[in-house]
């Protein structure tokens, strides 16, 4: 048996209880949702996919996103909620070890965007925001960085966690990529009506950072689409209802299940081959300076 999972935070939540819940030992499988779509991942009897798209062969499945409602029952829980950890934790309440309430409670908070302009502005004054900061690089290669994360949440307290030496580290490093990361967004970031459009196809690697320092930076915006080159020849567009300026009515989740993706209603992305880029990109900004609600 295999957590199967996305490396975001809260994919590394739901690890961590569904490994205490479950007593599973074996090591996690981080995946893209891309690459559960597209089928490019090998799921086996037994697997847990929480946070993820639907796969018929896995024995268990927990998720809240709107573009992955499953078609009639399933093993496990589906639940249009805050998180899929909070899907999990209700799920199994009865059988984790520790309390880990406040951890869901944060969690949420994170995943749905419900956080200050000063949790924004100033992440490091607020733990559970800033570590949840350092899991922006999705690369495979710090799948030993998430399991580290699943093991702390596991055994330790939030201040405990905080000084950990490699977690320590990695927020001096979110602390200072996020002030690259705000120049990066002033330099290609461009109002089109209400619409904030983040373009790093020029750069590559694309800069990481704090996913919500835009709508602070054009505060304007109801809603921005970044894009950016991803690996593989691939191509992403990320999507996101402003947290401070509510005027977006458009399904972000329902939207970008045309465009080979998904997500929430104020939240999603979507990955492509890049020849596909401009013209997904244009079709994504007429629906969204429409403004209709799809």
């Amino acid at each position: 048996m295999r957590v199967v999972t996305r490396p975001d935070f809260d994919g590394v939540v739901c690890a961590a209880l569904l490994m205490d819940a479950l007593q599973i030992d074996a090591s996690i499988l981080w995946v893209q949702p891309s690459d559960m779509q597209h089928r490019r991942v090998e799921i086996q009897e037994g697997d847990v996919i929480a946070n993820l798209p639907y796969h018929q062969i896995c024995s268990l499945w927990f998720d809240h996103h709107y573009s992955n409602q499953p078609e009639g029952p399933v093993k496990g829980a589906f639940k249009i909620a805050p998180s899929a950890a909070g899907v999990v934790y209700d799920y199994y309440r009865d059988r984790l070890n520790r309390d880990y309430a406040e951890l869901i409670r944060q969690t949420d908070r994170i995943d749905s965007a419900d956080l200050t302009v000063d949790e924004i502005l100033r992440p490091e004054k607020y733990p559970y925001v800033l570590l949840s900061m350092t899991i922006s690089n999705r690369e495979p290669s710090e799948a030993l960085y998430w399991d580290r994360l699943v093991s702390l949440l596991r055994t330790q307290p939030m201040d405990r966690i905080m000084e950990d030496g490699m977690v320590k580290s990695r927020c001096r490093q979110v602390v200072a990529e996020n002030s690259v990361y705000e120049k990066a967004l002033l330099a290609h970031t461009t109002m089109v009506e209400h619409v904030s459009v983040t373009d790093f196809r020029d750069l590559e690697p694309a800069p990481n950072g704090n996913r919500f320092l835009v709508y602070s930076l054009f505060p304007d915006c109801t809603v921005n689409v970044k894009i950016l080159h991803d690996k593989d020849r691939l191509a992403s567009i990320k999507v996101g209802h402003s947290i401070l300026n509510r005027g977006c009515k458009v399904n972000v989740g329902k939207m970008l299940s045309a465009f080979e993706g998904g997500g929430h209603p104020g939240a999603g992305a979507c990955r492509f081959p890049r020849e596909k880029a401009s013209d997904y990109l244009q079709r994504i900004l007429k629906i969204l300076l429409r403004n209709d609600p799809v």
